[in-house]
C-alpha cells in the first residue's frame, strides 16, 4: 500500500514499539490513531508525534468496540490496524498465579482478538484492510519463566493463522511481526546497550511490511539483533 492512504490505529501507542511504529507512519504521511490506558501518557505521545489520541483499555470489550468506533468516526476509510497493546508477568511454573495469567491474556489475547475483530469487520465491508499482529520470537519457543507471556504470544501466533486463512479473500492482509528482545520500558534490562534492538527498528520493519504492493504480502517477520 502507499503509506500516506494509510489510516491507521496502533493499540498501546503511547510508549516502546507502539509509539514508534506510530511516528513513522506519520512521517510517511499516514493520518494514524493511537490508544493507551495512561490518559496523559497517552495525551502527550498523541501531540508530539501529531497522532490521534483514543484513551482504550484493550482488556476490556466495551473500550475495543468503541475504540474501533471512534477510528472509524475518525478515519471512514479506516485500513490498517497495528495490534501491538501488550505486557508480560515473569515466574517460572510453580510461582504462576491464575489471576496474573488471565490478566495477560486479557490483553494480549483477548484484547488483540475484540480488536481485530471489530476491525476486520469494516475491514470486510471495504474489501481492504491490513492487520499487523506483534508478536515476539517468544511466539515460536519457551523460556524458563515465561508461561504466561509465551503462551499468550503462541495464542496470538495461531489467531493470525487463522485471521489471515479468513480473511484473505476479503483483500484483507494479516501480518505478524516477532521481535527478539527490544530495549523499551517493557525490557527487563534497564541499561542501554547500544548492539540490541530499539523500538524505531520494529517500526521500520512494520512500515516496510505495510507498504509491499497489495497484491503481495510478507506473512511473518522475525527480527533480531545483529550481534547482541
Amino acid at each position: 500500500m502507499k503509506i500516506d492512504s494509510a489510516r491507521a490505529l496502533v493499540t498501546g501507542g503511547s510508549a516502546g514499539i507502539g509509539l514508534e511504529t506510530a511516528r513513522q507512519l506519520i512521517a510517511c504521511g499516514a493520518r494514524v490513531a493511537i490508544c493507551g490506558r495512561d490518559r496523559a501518557k497517552l495525551k502527550k505521545a498523541a501531540k508530539e508525534i501529531g497522532a490521534i489520541a483514543i484513551h482504550a483499555d484493550v482488556a476490556k470489550e466495551p473500550d475495543c468496540i468503541r475504540l474501533v468506533e471512534e477510528v472509524v468516526g475518525h478515519f471512514d476509510d479506516y485500513n490498517v490496524l497495528v495490534n501491538n497493546a501488550g505486557f508480560g508477568t515473569f515466574a517460572t511454573l510453580v510461582d504462576l498465579e491464575r489471576e496474573d495469567m488471565e490478566r495477560v491474556f486479557a490483553t494480549n489475547v483477548f484484547g488483540a482478538m475484540v480488536v481485530a475483530r471489530e476491525s476486520a469487520r469494516h475491514f470486510v465491508e471495504r474489501d481492504y484492510g491490513n492487520i499487523v499482529n506483534v508478536a515476539s520470537t517468544a511466539a515460536l519457543r519457551g523460556f524458563a519463566g515465561g508461561t504466561a507471556y509465551v503462551a499468550s504470544k503462541f495464542a496470538l501466533h495461531g489467531m493470525t493463522e487463522c485471521w489471515r486463512a479468513e480473511l484473505r479473500t476479503s483483500n484483507v492482509r494479516v501480518m505478524q511481526i516477532n521481535p527478539s528482545e527490544v530495549q523499551t520500558e517493557f525490557s527487563r534490562e534497564r541499561e542501554f546497550n547500544p548492539r540490541k534492538l530499539v523500538a524505531a527498528d520494529i517500526g521500520q520493519a512494520i512500515v516496510s511490511m505495510l507498504e509491499m504492493e497489495d497484491r503481495a504480502f510478507v506473512p511473518e517477520m522475525s527480527v533480531w539483533a545483529t550481534n547482541p
